[in-house]
């Protein structure tokens, strides 16, 4: 017996694919502008009091978590623990014909920012940040692209979450089409 997906499957999929993809190149682009614009340690002011683009090497996680601590066992943790997250992600997604879109987006944008800074971590041995918001004495950590597409997916998780909207599937969900070859 052979199994073909449903369109609907199909079109998931390609959802999950382009945003997933946009997102990682997106950052990837914008990384390698900052690169080779902005010394490293440099700054250059975006809006006044507010944003300045800046060049910095983070090689921790979100808001610097680890980057104090030396090991060379770091990086294999955090290539690691994205390669698991990667994996997970297309497993879930693959595994799950009927996702919200909401949910199929957040996952989507996940992936993108885990592989965004996971190319960094294999290329650098650190991510490259580049945001820097402020205002007045009180400062944002630095982040890229990639760290906000985690928090977009991450936020849309959970607001699928709480409404319950995550376990909604949509009316297609198990159409299959079984065609016997003879």
């Amino acid at each position: 017996m052979m199994r073909l997906m449903t369109t609907h499957y199909r079109n998931q999929m390609l959802i999950f694919a382009s945003v997933s993809l946009g997102m990682a190149a997106l950052d990837q682009i914008t990384k390698q502008v900052v690169v080779a614009s902005i010394p490293p340690g440099g700054s250059v002011e975006i809006v006044p009091g507010l944003v300045n683009m800046v060049h910095t090497m983070n090689p921790g996680a979100a808001f610097g978590f680890l980057a104090g601590y030396e090991s060379d066992y770091r990086w294999w943790f955090f290539v690691g623990v994205s390669a698991v997250v990667v994996t997970a992600l297309l497993l879930m997604t693959a595994a799950s014909p009927g996702l919200n879109r909401l949910l199929l987006i957040g996952y989507a944008c996940f992936m993108g920012g885990a592989v965004g800074n996971l190319i960094d971590r294999i290329r650098f041995g650190a991510v490259v940040d580049f945001m820097d918001v402020y205002w007045g004495a009180l400062h944002w950590p630095a982040f890229n692209v990639a760290d906000s597409a985690l928090c977009v997916g991450t936020g849309l998780f959970l607001l699928c979450m709480v409404t319950g909207r995550g376990t909604q599937r949509d009316p297609l969900e198990g159409a299959q089409i079984d065609l016997q070859r003879r």
